[in-house]
């Protein structure tokens, strides 16, 4: 019996998860990314991972064309692939969550995951490997929609929500399901 692994897209566009160190301003920034080295870390078996970097930025940067940049591509790039993941700032992962979820009509082709962390890669202390490998397994087990993976949860758009107290996602019903 022959498995054939998944094909899965990740489409990095920054935000804390790849935030480095600069030791000449003292500040952590979206200089480069670190999704290479984060890889070097895990055994991934049975899935073909393609990266696509598409920017490197803080998400509170991000503009309304960015958002819809990223969800264009996730889209399009969902017809070629298995699944989608999308590494993004979490202040406004939930922005570029619900316009793919618009975009595709709240039916998109195949599982398209977003995750982020609350602190870098860079840091000891980190969320990063875990959000990581968490949107890795859920993008293969959930049925196609679009989804945030983080803190041992995979929460459903539209509805999901950063909660900024606690440090996480949380998932609301959405205003016109109320």
């Amino acid at each position: 019996m022959t498995h054939q692994k998944k094909r899965i897209v990740l489409i990095s566009t920054g935000g804390t998860i790849e935030k480095t160190y600069d030791p000449l301003s003292g500040l952590l920034a979206n200089d480069v990314s670190v999704l290479d080295v984060m890889f070097t870390k895990l055994a991934i078996l049975g899935v073909e991972v393609t990266r696509v970097p598409l920017m490197n930025k803080d998400s509170l940067g991000m503009s309304k064309g960015d958002h819809a940049l990223i969800a264009k591509t996730a889209l399009n790039l969902g017809e070629a692939y298995d699944g989608v993941i999308v590494v993004h700032g979490t202040d406004t992962l939930a922005v570029t969550g619900e316009r793919i979820y618009d975009e595709a009509g709240g039916k998109p082709s195949v599982p398209i995951v977003l995750t982020g962390a609350m602190r870098p890669y860079a840091l000891r202390t980190t969320d990063s490997i875990q959000n990581l490998t968490e949107a890795l397994l859920a993008v293969q087990l959930v049925t196609p929609g679009v989804y945030v993976a983080m803190h041992n949860k995979v929460l459903a758009f539209p509805g999901a929500v950063k909660d900024v107290d606690a440090g996480t996602f949380v998932w609301h019903a959405p205003r016109d399901a109320e």
